[in-house]
């Protein structure tokens, strides 16, 4: 059964705007699946270079794969074959058509500057992560962007997911977001998460990235997993992996560009510089993260020494889910100073900053909003509507300047 996703009406905007547009992301996020959902009735033709044979024509000769077939037409697994690039941008400029390309592919780095380089002003792109919360419960009709504006009316716009506690996000959490695990005869998570890491550690970095030691990569993985929701020491990962920092910092870019993790930087603009420069680290999907680090049930993890870290990171991959969704580069950062003052999340509109602290538990006291008072005192004129994001089940306002907002709503 087809499950309905938020990105449906920007890849429909997209493809209207420009000439070419592609759809990267994570293996198995679903891209193949809403493309060909949105193509069905429009005779677009479909080829994978999945298929060796097909690949290796697109490869040696791709101007004789583009005139094979019948335009418009949506290439999946494009990374294989970037020989068709300057191909494809000859044949758009020959027409003022637009949506005549599809294409779909790994969100890797080269992959990106690739198209960017040599269709500049031609392609949209995209990028697709597996499942949100929202989108596994039926919710896909939500106007707004997570308080992409600062308004408290932008909140009013999206009612929590009904009949869902901390439980469920737990079950949400164990399970992952990944579409293949949302259906009724799903494999478990233990089995599609250790295929799932054989395919990816097998194909995508030795094909792509080049690396060689797999067994390396994999146990560095599962390091990485255990520091989901903290700050990155980079040494200190490198330490423990018994690699070079190098090394280190290399790999986490392949897991960046492979949307397995994200990087929230810090924010540091107009502010003072006793900062923490460092990035916090999140993987983008927690059902991986917890298979990574042998949680089994939601329940052990709920009540397990990581609880926290996953609930923030799974509020966190929430959040960025609702901005790229929507066609946009997350406006999103942390802040923590050298005198131990942090905020889980601050989203930047205008040159504004709405400050959001993640809280696992549902009562809130004062004492859960000091940080949020610190920096709207120090920075009076940068800070406005600063929300709690907590297991609650309903909005609500603390104070005029204050939201408490539930977890199942911010997607």
């Amino acid at each position: 059964m087809y499950i309905s996703r938020y990105i449906e009406e920007t890849v429909k905007k997209t493809s209207k705007t420009f000439k070419v547009l592609y759809l990267g992301g994570p293996r198995q996020a679903g891209k193949t699946t809403v493309l060909k959902h949105l193509a069905k009735g429009s005779g677009m033709t479909y080829v994978t270079l999945d298929d060796r044979e097909m690949r290796r024509l697109a490869q040696k000769d791709p101007a004789m794969f583009l005139e094979s077939f019948t335009l418009p037409i949506l290439i999946d697994e494009a990374q294989y074959a970037p020989e068709l690039f300057p191909y494809i941008k000859m044949k758009v400029d020959n027409s003022t058509k637009r949506g005549r390309f599809w294409l779909t592919g790994s969100q890797t780095f080269s992959m990106i500057k690739n198209l960017q380089e040599s269709m500049a002003g031609r392609v949209g792109i995209l990028k697709l992560l597996p499942l949100s919360f929202a989108e596994k419960n039926g919710i896909t009709k939500r106007k707004q962007a997570f308080f992409i504006s600062n308004e408290k009316e932008a909140l009013k716009q999206r009612p929590p997911v009904l009949n869902k506690d901390i439980k469920d996000i737990f079950e949400d959490i164990i399970e992952g977001s990944y579409p293949e695990l949302a259906g009724k005869n799903s494999p478990s998570a233990e089995l599609y998460y250790s295929g799932y890491l054989q395919t990816y550690i097998e194909r995508d970095l030795s094909a792509f990235f080049g690396v060689r030691k797999q067994s390396d990569f994999h146990s560095f993985l599962q390091l990485c997993a255990a520091r989901t929701g903290q700050i990155l020491n980079i040494s200190e990962l490198a330490k423990d992996a018994g690699i070079s920092v190098n090394a280190a910092k290399e790999w986490i870019t392949i897991l960046e560009t492979s949307g397995i993790i994200y990087q929230l930087k810090p924010y540091h603009r107009n502010f003072s510089k006793r900062l923490i420069k460092a990035p916090k680290l999140y993987f983008l999907d927690t059902g991986l993260a917890a298979h990574l680090t042998k949680w089994k049930t939601a329940e052990s993890l709920r009540f397990g020494n990581m609880a926290g870290a996953f609930f923030e990171t799974w509020v966190v991959s929430e959040i960025i889910k609702s901005y790229t969704n929507r066609g946009e580069e997350p406006p999103a950062y942390y802040y923590r100073d050298k005198e131990g003052h942090e905020i889980d999340l601050l989203l930047e509109k205008d040159g504004v900053l709405s400050p959001i602290e993640i809280k696992m538990k549902i009562a809130i006291g004062e004492d859960d909003l000091k940080h949020i008072r610190y920096l709207k005192k120090k920075h009076p004129s940068l800070i406005k509507t600063g929300v709690v994001i907590t297991a609650t089940d309903k909005m609500y306002f603390w104070d005029s300047e204050t939201v408490i907002y539930p977890a199942t709503g911010i997607n």
